[in-house]
């Protein structure tokens, strides 16, 4: 089902190129940044780049702004004890994004 699926986006692509649907996209002609993925496995970087320019981001990405936040939080935090429960809660995350990013792998 999945490959029919796949075959049936590909054509609607392949149609719209034809078309010139695509002609006139910001950035054409122009590489990629891929630099606010640095995080990101090279392997599936432009599948979120895709997701990220059409307003989608998956789930890691959430979770990837969730930890900077924290990480934020944590270089301006003080308290000792906010400060170790900042670690543990970037650590968690962390381990969540890990998770979801092998999840996305298997996928592919």
């Amino acid at each position: 089902m999945l490959d029919v699926i796949a075959k049936m986006a590909e054509q609607k692509i392949i149609e719209a190129m034809e078309n010139g649907e695509f002609d006139d996209l910001p950035g054409k002609g122009k590489p990629l940044d891929f630099s606010d993925l640095r995080d990101v496995p090279p392997e599936l970087r432009l599948e979120y780049k895709i997701l990220k320019n059409a307003g989608i981001l998956p789930a890691e990405m959430d979770v990837k702004k969730e930890i900077a936040a924290l990480e934020t939080l944590l270089a301006l935090c003080r308290n000792p004890d906010e400060k170790v429960s900042l670690r543990q809660k970037i650590a968690d995350r962390t381990v969540y994004y890990n998770m979801l990013l092998e999840k996305r792998r298997s996928k592919t």
